[in-house]
């Protein structure tokens, strides 16, 4: 408990656990008295199956759902950054779109179909990103990460773009949403967990994610074909609480910035290189260091099918976020990330 680090760690695990336990009885005791005082049979039968019903799901789904809301990009690692329990963390850009939508603005459905315009355009976004996570979350963004293209994994092979029209397709953020509607297609949130067994029983016919994801995920067994136009990047951001920030010397955080910039330099180096490792997995080839052999088929994009796509993001993608920013937002985005590729979104 002499070094200083020592005590900072042993302090952090005393909030923490103070933390937990004030939560529990915040939460607990007023459930507890609604039960006990409830006259109705009705409304202690309500309160009875919200409680109990999480038992009877699935030990992997349970499992999976805490780490949507515990893990690295989840809500409470969020909060605990914005509060200054941690220092330093990572956070999933389409998961804080729903705080603001200027969140998702870099990385819309099908909006970048390589991973240099993807940097680019979060490039174009960074100071915007960054005084947003100040004004919201009192965070400093340090560096823009990326995942391999965001894809569709379907049941049976797919015809291409066209195709997709009357399907049910699980996505995962609201951009997506606004892209599969533009095609006639039925999105279908779900998480990642459930995807697997919702795929083999039909429930959806086809599902987006990574293209490595998928594949370490277990999708290539119940899937044929990859169509592989990506509707995003999945792009996470590193941060520092503001206050952390603050406290260090001018010398420690110019060393900070330098060796994120080297760390984001590598983490879009990466993504480049494990996206042409990703085709290889999924269709049985070598080099697959990441990923497992799989035999799916990739159904090449008909260059006909780029028309339609561009379309599709300059109308029902870009209309719904900027529906959903705001005037001011997307004057704003139009400025930056329109400007870097070269495109317009309508003013609402």
């Amino acid at each position: 408990m002499l070094r200083p680090l020592y005590g900072r760690v042993f302090l952090d695990t005393l909030l923490l656990c103070l933390l937990t336990s004030a939560i529990s009885l915040l939460l607990g005791y007023p459930l507890a008295y609604a039960l006990v005082r409830a006259r109705s049979a009705i409304v202690k039968s309500i309160i009875l199956i919200i409680v109990v019903t999480p038992l009877f799901l699935g030990e992997v789904v349970r499992t999976y759902s805490w780490i949507v809301v515990l893990g690295n990009s989840g809500f409470v690692n969020s909060v605990l950054l914005k509060l200054g329990v941690m220092d330093f963390g990572a956070m999933d850009i389409s998961k804080m779109a729903g705080d603001d939508p200027r969140f998702e603005a870099c990385d819309l459905a099908g909006l970048t179909l390589d991973p240099d315009k993807a940097r680019a355009a979060c490039n174009a976004y960074r100071a915007v990103i960054d005084r947003q996570m100040q004004k919201n979350w009192n965070v400093k963004l340090l560096a823009f990460g990326g995942n391999t293209p965001q894809v569709f994994w379907c049941k049976d092979v797919a015809t291409g773009l066209a195709g997709f029209k009357g399907k049910k397709v699980r996505v995962f953020n609201n951009t997506m949403r606004d892209f599969l509607a533009g095609v006639g297609a039925t999105a279908v949130s779900m998480a990642f967990a459930e995807v697997v067994p919702a795929l083999s029983a039909g429930v959806v016919d086809c599902g987006v994610t990574g293209s490595l994801s998928g594949n370490t995920a277990g999708w290539a067994e119940v899937t044929k074909s990859i169509y592989p136009m990506s509707l995003g990047w999945s792009i996470n951001v590193l941060a520092v609480n503001l206050d952390s920030w603050k406290r260090l010397d001018p010398k420690t955080q110019a060393f900070l910035l330098e060796q994120f910039k080297a760390y984001e330099d590598k983490m879009w180096t990466t993504v480049r290189t494990t996206t042409a490792e990703a085709d290889n997995c999924n269709t049985g080839q070598q080099p697959c260091t990441m990923g497992k052999l799989a035999k799916t088929t990739i159904v090449a994009v008909k260059p006909e099918e780029m028309e339609t796509h561009k379309k599709l993001v300059e109308g029902a993608v870009l209309a719904g976020w900027a529906k959903r920013c705001g005037a001011e937002c997307t004057k704003e985005w139009n400025e930056t990330v329109g400007k870097a590729l070269g495109l317009t979104a309508p003013t609402p």
